[in-house]
């Protein structure tokens, strides 16, 4: 009975491992995607302040 649950723990090990990795993988990814289009955002809405701010009339 001691070989059957040594080599069940030995056959699911690598595949929560490697789920595991793939995780943290994505996780990494998603998390930096966000932090770019949060970026990307606010460089956006400062560009558009500053061409409103530049094509505003200056006689008012």
């Amino acid at each position: 009975m001691e070989d059957f649950w040594a080599n069940a723990i030995f056959s699911v090990t690598p595949t929560i491992v490697v789920g595991l990795i793939f995780w943290f993988a994505m996780r990494a990814i998603i998390r930096a995607d966000r932090a770019e289009r949060k970026a990307y955002t606010d460089i956006e809405a400062e560009e558009v302040a500053r061409a409103q701010k530049l094509s505003a009339d200056p006689h008012e």
